[in-house]
Parts: structure tokens; C-alpha cells; sequence
């Protein structure tokens, strides 16, 4: 399988992180990019540096976050081959009491951060005659959950289940496809020790792990026929729970 040059936003720890490293271990190219300079450090010396590995710390908000990540792609490795949108926030907090900053941090990074560093790497795939971009989304978009209060995360994601959906239409012709990867609940650290607690959320009855997700990304980069599919990876919570 021909080798690739992957971007990853928000990859310092979980899904991210995992998602990198999986590329990696296939024969990749990868950049990883997350707004905190320290902890992207550690985390390349963690997947081993070395010549298949570039980073580049910064807010995804900014669009010139997003040129900077596809100007090394291809002064590094010659490609921006795919693009995961990974960087992302989440957080609970009844609608009532959300005020416009609150919202505006999950528009900002959620949002703007997807939106702009798509924008910033359509420009060479379009040169390149191709390439993948995969959005990290949620079934919660459309299975709500009345004690997890998130409307302003889950707007901003909503947001990006339509974005995936309006670039497949425009640039699928161009052989750029876009596609939207949505994780049920992960084992990973923002999750804490509290993670297998919502075992019964998923009808498989356990959490994921940040390896089912990888599977999942790799799959949908390396496909050259799924277009504007929203891909649940979630272990049936959006069809329905367990009542344990």
C-alpha cells in the first residue's frame, strides 16, 4: 500500500496519540499537532521521532495552524495525503446556564479548528489530485442523552456531522473524500477513572478502546469508495443501551 503523509490535529494523548502511533506502525508518514508545546513533545519522543515523524504545536482555531501543519507535511515527507481533525473539547453544563464565552471555547476548537484546517489542506490535495479528510464526531448528534447536559459541545459537533457531509459534495469529484469518525465512549484520559462506568451506555456492554478508533481511521484513509458516511464506532450506543 502506497505510503502516505497523515495530519493529526489534537494528538498529544488519547485518540489522537493512538491514531498517530497506528499510522506509524503501518509504514506512514505523520505530523502531529496539539496547542501544548510540552505535552506534543513528549509525545513525539514517546512515538520515537525518527524520520517518518514531524510536529508542529498550535491552536487549530488559528488557520495559520493549519498551514503551518500542511507547509511541513510537504516540505517534509512531499504530501498531505489525509487529514484527521482530532482536536477537540468536551464538556457537560445544563443549557440554562451556558453564556456566549462558554459556547464560543467549543465553536472555537471544535468548529473553527475543523473548518480552518480543512480549508488550509484542501488547497494541496487539490494539487495532489487527491486526498482524505476524517472528521472526529459523535453519535450523540442524534441520540440524546437527558442526564449528559452538553448542548454546546454537541452543537459544535453537529456542526461538523454537516461540514463532513457539504465538502463530500463539493470535492468528492475532485477525488478529495470526507468523512466523519464518530467514537462512542473511550478509555481515554479525559474520561479518567470513570470510564467503565459507561459500560452500559454501549450494547456490546464495555467502553471502547483508543485501538478500536485507530482501526476505524486507518480503514476509512486507506478506502477509495466511502464518501460523506458518518461511521459510528460506538458499540451499538447509538442504536441503544444496556440497562444494567
Amino acid at each position: 500500500m502506497k505510503k502516505q503523509t497523515i495530519i493529526i490535529t489534537g494528538a498529544s494523548s488519547g485518540i489522537g496519540k493512538e491514531v498517530a502511533r497506528y499510522f506509524l506502525e503501518k509504514g506512514d508518514n505523520v505530523v502531529i499537532n496539539s496547542a501544548t508545546k510540552r505535552k506534543l513533545e513528549d509525545t513525539y519522543e514517546e512515538l520515537g521521532g525518527g524520520p517518518n515523524l514531524a510536529m508542529v504545536a498550535g491552536d487549530v482555531s488559528q488557520k495559520h495552524t493549519g498551514d503551518r501543519l500542511v507547509a511541513t507535511a510537504v516540505e517534509k515527507f512531499g504530501s498531505a495525503d489525509v487529514l484527521v481533525n482530532n482536536a477537540g473539547i468536551f464538556e457537560t453544563k445544563p443549557f440554562l446556564e451556558v453564556d456566549e464565552d462558554y459556547l464560543d471555547r467549543f465553536l472555537r476548537t471544535n468548529l473553527k479548528g475543523t473548518f480552518f484546517t480543512t480549508q488550509a489542506v484542501i488547497p494541496q490535495m487539490l494539487k495532489q489530485h487527491g486526498g482524505v479528510v476524517i472528521n472526529i464526531g459523535t453519535p450523540l448528534v442524534n441520540h440524546g442523552l437527558g442526564g449528559v447536559p452538553a448542548s454546546a459541545p454537541l452543537s459544535s459537533k453537529g456542526a461538523i456531522h454537516s461540514l463532513t457531509v457539504q465538502l463530500a459534495a463539493e470535492f468528492g469529484r475532485r477525488n478529495i473524500r470526507v468523512n466523519t469518525v464518530a467514537p462512542g465512549t473511550i478509555r481515554t484520559p479525559m474520561h479518567g477513572d470513570q470510564s467503565d462506568s459507561m459500560a452500559g451506555l454501549a450494547l456490546v456492554n464495555r467502553v471502547g478502546e483508543v485501538e478500536d478508533i485507530a482501526e476505524m481511521v486507518y480503514t476509512v484513509a486507506k478506502s477509495n469508495f466511502i464518501n460523506g458516511a458518518i461511521i459510528n464506532v460506538d458499540g451499538g450506543m447509538g442504536a441503544g443501551h444496556n440497562l444494567n
